[in-house]
């Protein structure tokens, strides 16, 4: 068997004297010497007792940017999917690592808050790509994206505290019954957006109406670039 890398031993020592002392009892001298490297080495690997705790969300986030730049407009949403699910595999590989991780953020302040940071921008880079996908710059669609990205989070993170909890024998088949709930709340690009905009309503009046009085409606019509089509009742049977 290979001999586990620095990373890996570095990790380890961490988790196993957070459960002996504590967290804020830890320090980084303390790892080094338990993973049995100096101290220059342990910067070389993490930027500090935090960085051991939590995944590579740079490395993640960048792999999401990938995926959800190779859709068309026609798969973004099939990227959205894929995406949460590249995310959901990282802790699944992770196993015990990741569950070791969950116990010790329910349970120290400091860290949950940097977890919720860390969630915040897997947020803001599906509500960027969602809103691009959109194309559509009204207040309306900006929340539309806000209201699904989060709930795309919030899918991938039920089921990952579900298997973290042991709740969850098959999480890549949870999580994608997850995003197909989410993704069918939430419309596609208007098509109206994709026709300008233009379209055409029917107004039916009877013959004894005032014309005079249907104007100023005929008219906010035409302002909002739709083309009415008027046709005219008698009104007999």
């Amino acid at each position: 068997m290979s001999k586990p890398s620095v990373r890996i031993r570095l990790a380890d020592a961490a988790f196993a004297l957070f459960d002996e002392r504590g967290y804020e009892q830890t320090t980084v001298d303390d790892i080094a010497a338990r993973a049995g490297v100096g101290r220059t080495t342990f910067f070389r690997h993490y930027r500090s007792k935090e960085d051991v705790i939590f995944p590579d969300h740079d490395r993640l986030l960048a792999l999401i940017k990938e995926r959800l730049a190779g859709s068309s407009q026609g798969t973004a949403l099939v990227a959205v999917s894929d995406a949460v699910r590249l995310v959901l595999l990282h802790y699944l590989d992770e196993g015990d690592l990741a569950r070791r991780r969950y116990a010790l953020t329910s349970k120290v302040d400091a860290l949950r808050d940097r977890e919720i940071v860390s969630v915040a921008r897997y947020q803001r880079l599906f509500r960027e790509f969602i809103a691009d996908w959109m194309g559509d710059p009204t207040k309306s669609a900006s929340l539309r994206a806000e209201l699904m990205a989060a709930a795309v989070v919030a899918a991938h993170n039920h089921v990952l505290r579900r298997w973290l909890r042991g709740e969850a024998p098959d999480p890549v088949a949870e999580v994608d019954e997850a995003m197909q709930e989410v993704l069918a709340l939430f419309p596609g690009p208007q098509s109206s957006r994709a026709t300008g905009g233009c379209g055409t309503t029917v107004v039916a009046f009877r013959t004894e109406q005032d014309l005079d009085a249907l104007l100023p409606g005929l008219r906010r019509l035409v302002e909002d670039g739709r083309s009415p089509r008027i046709e005219a009742d008698s009104g007999r049977g």
